[in-house]
């Protein structure tokens, strides 16, 4: 068997370690540092779970699939639209919870679109508003403050 890579996948065959697929998160003269990423089934599984192995001990594990490649399309797409929804809903309740800063970059927005009829300034400064409002906005949307 070659030297494993960090991001390999391995799963453990005739070995004292819990069956499932384990990602290679380290490498050494004398262990392998091994994240368990998957069950028994192949399913993606969140555990936390770190295992160094020997390397003597390792020779007993076998190259697996990643189990992020095991998801459907539905399952792909149903998770992509429910990250979509919960930004937008931590964006809004962001902007929501400073609503005098939102208030401000709205404004500063509006000032840069408008070019001169809100106020009078020069032709670069409006696209400057425009740019300055919308990093202010997403900086106040993201939770940072």
């Amino acid at each position: 068997m070659s030297a494993p890579t960090v991001s390999d996948h391995y799963s453990p065959t005739e070995t004292d370690y819990p069956a499932g697929t384990y990602r290679v998160v380290g490498t050494g003269d004398e262990a392998v540092i091994l994240l368990k990423v998957g069950d028994s089934d192949g399913q993606r599984v969140t555990t936390g779970k770190i295992v160094s192995v020997s390397c003597d001990d390792f020779g007993r594990f076998e190259p697996a699939e990643n189990p992020d490649g095991t998801r459907s399309l539905g399952d792909s797409v149903r998770s992509s639209a429910e990250m979509i929804y919960w930004s937008f809903r931590v964006f809004g309740q962001e902007l929501i919870a400073h609503p005098l800063l939102a208030l401000v970059a709205v404004a500063v927005i509006l000032v840069g679109n408008f070019d001169g009829a809100i106020v009078p300034l020069p032709d670069s400064v409006y696209s400057f508003l425009v740019i300055i409002g919308a990093l202010g906005l997403a900086y106040i949307g993201s939770g940072r403050l």
